[in-house]
């Protein structure tokens, strides 16, 4: 990396909601950027834990036993395994952190492929 990275402005560059966006790589980590808005699918990531980081709006992260409602500058990491499903009721933008080629429905086969900006 040679310059610092607006986040803002990579936002700005699409519009399409869970559809991450890779903005640097950070030891063997993909660091994303993604729009989300409604609800995803319920999933979890069997090998890896899921980092959440709420840059603006307000989401639910619905697990079976509780939901946890996050707000700009909340973060909250799902436990490797744990079945879940992030849910926003109006746009929200969020900053993630994911070993290389995790698949975002914890499925190869249903997975948004990855994009770099």
């Amino acid at each position: 990396m040679t310059d610092a990275i607006n986040l803002a402005e990579k936002l700005s560059t699409f519009d399409e909601r869970w559809s991450p966006r890779t903005v640097s790589l950070f030891n063997g980590h993909d660091v994303m950027v993604v729009k989300v808005e409604g609800e995803f699918t319920w999933h979890s990531h069997p090998d890896t834990d899921d980092f959440f980081l709420v840059l603006k709006g307000e989401i639910d992260i619905e697990l079976r036993d509780r939901t946890i409602t996050l707000k700009a500058g909340e973060i909250y990491v799902i436990p490797k395994g744990v079945e879940h499903r992030p849910v926003a009721r109006q746009e929200a933008h969020l900053l993630l952190i994911e070993p290389t080629g995790t698949p975002n429905t914890g499925d190869p086969e249903t997975a948004v492929a990855r994009k770099v900006i």
